[in-house]
């Protein structure tokens, strides 16, 4: 048993033995149909950096904007248009990703981008956080 194991085992009010570690990735854990990714919070930071890198197209453009010098949101629709190929050309128009990434994170939380199921990050014990991916 892992620690993320024992921890997410707790929170859930079962035993740890419930829950199968995925075959897929070692951070998620799996009871009955629902799975749970669970990271440490320098884990998560990390996690949730990848992800709104990997989804900056498909944020508003306004907020794209906000993040870009001499550039207006009317300008982005066009590129939006391109939906996930247009990823390496935002990215390349953002400023400071480091702060677009602190940013989205401010103002959503990593369950936003990190929870497919609620958007809900759990807070476990020993630093743990839990997302519930369905």
């Amino acid at each position: 048993m892992t620690k993320k194991q024992k921890a997410l085992a707790k929170y859930l009010e079962i035993k740890p033995s419930e829950l199968e570690v995925s075959r897929y990735n070692d951070d998620i854990f799996e009871l009955g149909s629902h799975e749970y990714l669970v990271l440490t919070d320098d884990e998560a930071d990390q996690k949730v950096s990848e992800s709104i890198k990997d989804m900056a197209w498909a944020f508003r453009p306004e907020f794209l904007a906000s993040h870009m010098t001499d550039i207006d949101a009317s300008d982005l629709k066009h590129i939006k248009e391109k939906c996930e190929s247009s990823n390496p050309v935002i990215l390349k128009l953002i400023d400071d990703v480091d702060h677009f990434v602190s940013d989205a994170v401010s103002s959503d939380g990593r369950g936003h981008f990190l929870s497919h199921y609620d958007g809900e990050e759990i807070e476990l014990s020993n630093g743990l956080f839990a997302y519930r991916l369905n």
